[in-house]
């Protein structure tokens, strides 16, 4: 789990995970620092590892290691990547393992010069393309899907730059929001289905792309637009320029957890504000599931606006009755049960003073395998607290994804083994409700261009290699998990 600052706390953590953020600079004579500023309101993508690598006008200079930003780049490390275009990513693994030669961007040399990628997402194919071409003497160096796009550009027999990302990025499939460098040149392409974000500014000096809007704001950057489904664009010196296009999906399958959870409240995704969004999904939620009740608490922070909207829509009170601690350092933690159990003492304390003897609406914005929430609602019980009915801002989570979330397989899903009365006993609560697929709906804009895959285990893309049972819809006569009041 990667809470909001991108702190790792413990690994059986209730919400999913994204893999990546991903930012390119052109035109800035300090493109390295514009990149670590991007990086750093990107850190909530993921907090495993991250990496720059810049274009001098003579060759490229690189830095990249595991550690959160503020580490990584600690000390003079900028001053060591000169130049006026540059690329970097924050990174969580999904695909590829967790170690040093993951880490991106991935920089390679062949025979058309130096190019470097850093990806959001992930690819479907990218198994049988990688053993495709190792069969024609390919070497890898990462484990990483991402490297196959570079195995692919490399193999181009086309000439430009653009040309040979065009012709690799026909042949993956999957999601990706990518960033490029070659040379000076920084390109930038999304998946035809749209997947991931990917959002171009305008600063007083260049030019940025980066996974979401506040990596703008704090580049004081002027939101032009998104990188468009399907679109290749390179920046230049008079700004974004289309190169190429795949045809774009009909519908979109633009990840709805982007706006439930993944997403900072103050970026816009997909042209949706996701404070907005996700007060909605509140308010939605305090109308499917009423409940007499003293006060609202967030999960927080991911599910503070989610209860903002809840506690709007009831007119109960919203009360800041869980506090959560910033300051828990990535490798403070360490896998292992007495780590586990003393993981949420560490990150969240109760103010028992305004839960003792209270009927509280606890919202969260998801529950995954169940193990944290189960942790906390015994946290507030010891804590005094008379009734708790747990409220969802999503729908029960039943399947996996394959387009870059690290959700667990199916029998870890709590939702894709267990009716809703049973969850709601493990977790130890009076009620419980879990937001509907149709409500869910009601608070995005146009609702059909989303993938809600997680939910309803209807996949855009097949995923390579994963049983057909396993990637389909439920089967018949299998509990369906209903939200019950």
């Amino acid at each position: 789990m990667t809470d909001r600052t991108g702190s790792q706390i413990f690994p059986d953590e209730d919400h999913l995970k994204d893999e990546c953020g991903v930012v390119g600079v052109r035109g800035h004579a300090y493109a390295a620092e514009a990149a670590y500023l991007a990086l750093y309101s990107l850190q909530h993508r993921g907090q495993e590892s991250t990496g720059i690598v810049t274009w001098d006008g003579t060759r490229t200079h690189q830095h990249k290691a595991m550690g959160q930003v503020s580490e990584v780049f600690a000390g003079n490390v900028l001053e060591r990547l000169p130049g006026t275009s540059a690329i970097g990513h924050n990174r969580y693994s999904t695909s590829g393992g967790s170690n040093d030669d993951n880490v991106q961007p991935i920089r390679v040399t062949y025979h058309g010069g130096t190019i470097s990628l850093a990806h959001n997402g992930q690819l479907t194919n990218a198994a049988g393309l990688k053993r495709s071409m190792e069969a024609r003497g390919s070497i890898f160096q990462t484990t990483s899907d991402s490297e196959v796009i570079l195995h692919l550009v490399a193999a181009s027999a086309e000439e430009s730059p653009e040309g040979k990302l065009l012709d690799a990025l026909q042949r993956v499939e999957g999601a990706y929001s990518i960033t490029v460098l070659a040379g000076d040149r920084v390109f930038a392409a999304r998946d035809p289905h749209g997947f991931r974000p990917l959002v171009v500014g305008r600063m007083e000096e260049g030019w940025v792309v980066a996974s979401e809007t506040c990596a703008l704001d704090i580049l004081h950057a002027e939101f032009l637009r998104e990188v468009e489904p399907g679109e290749v664009i390179v920046l230049e010196d008079d700004g974004p320029r289309t190169v190429g296009r795949i045809p774009a999906s009909t519908p979109l399958h633009r990840c709805v957890f982007e706006l439930i959870y993944f997403a900072r409240p103050d970026s816009v995704v997909f042209g949706e504000s996701v404070d907005r969004v996700r007060r909605a999904l509140g308010r939605r939620l305090a109308v499917e599931y009423p409940v007499e009740a003293d006060l609202v608490i967030a999960v927080p922070d991911s599910s503070n606006s989610a209860a903002l909207g809840y506690a709007e829509e009831s007119g109960l009170p919203f009360e800041f009755g869980l506090i959560r601690n910033h300051y828990i350092g990535r490798t403070f933690i360490r896998p292992g049960q007495g780590n586990r159990e003393s993981g949420v003492r560490l990150k969240y304390n109760p103010v028992r003073s305004l839960l003792e003897g209270k009927r509280i609406v606890m919202v969260d914005d998801s529950i995954v395998r169940g193990t944290t929430s189960r942790k906390l609602v015994a946290m507030l019980r010891r804590n005094g607290v008379k009734e708790i009915h747990f409220r969802v801002a999503s729908p029960p989570v039943t399947g996996p994804c394959y387009y870059g979330i690290d959700t667990p397989r199916e029998a870890e899903l709590i939702a894709a083994n267990h009716p809703v009365d049973e969850i709601r006993d493990y977790l130890g609560v009076d009620t419980l409700g879990y937001l509907s697929q149709d409500g869910l709906r009601t608070c995005v804009e146009s609702p059909d261009d989303h993938c809600y895959a997680c939910f309803d285990r209807v996949y855009p893309i097949p995923p390579e290699g994963i049983d057909a049972g396993e990637a389909a819809p439920r089967k018949p006569g299998r509990p369906a998990v209903p939200a019950s009041r």
